[in-house]
């Protein structure tokens, strides 16, 4: 499975807020030059978060985002899901039943599949632990001289 850049960015913004909260909400702009990011298409990841009810959007000349609950409250698995929808990364198409397997008894399909069975596990592992941790976590891992390099580059771009 392969997620879409979007999560990333979502994560990498999700921290620099938890890190300027009180310099909140963030321009979008601003949020997408920490990162060197495009401002249309990372708001336009942003919303995605703000629909989650994981970022606030604050309209108006003195707008931007800020986390909408704190970082502890707020687990990788919404983050990705709010980026990249609920559906499960495998989707079954029961192929076992196809070309050679069509001429299978019928009772050879009443199990599930082996495969998708496998794939539904791991899928379900995956989910579990991107549940158990949190923006917190992430915060609590950073390298100590994070949350200062992007407090300091936020300053020098406000002007």
């Amino acid at each position: 499975m392969r997620m879409g850049e979007g999560v990333e960015w979502g994560l990498h913004c999700c921290l620099a807020l938890a890190w300027l909260e009180d310099e909140a909400p963030v321009p979008t702009g601003r949020l997408a030059a920490l990162f060197e990011l495009p401002p249309v298409y990372l708001k336009k990841r942003l919303q995605s978060l703000v629909r989650a009810g994981i970022l606030d959007s604050v309209p108006g000349m003195r707008g931007g985002f800020r986390l909408a609950r704190p970082p502890a409250e707020i687990t990788l698995m919404d983050i990705v899901a709010a980026v990249e929808g609920p559906d499960d990364a495998f989707r079954c198409t029961e192929i076992r039943q196809r070309g050679a397997g069509a001429e299978a008894p019928a009772r050879e399909f009443t199990r599930p599949c082996g495969v998708a069975t496998a794939m539904r596990r791991a899928e379900l592992a995956w989910r579990r632990e991107l549940a158990a941790q949190t923006v917190a976590d992430l915060l609590s891992v950073s390298p100590s001289g994070a949350p200062g390099r992007v407090r300091r580059h936020y300053e020098r771009r406000s002007g």
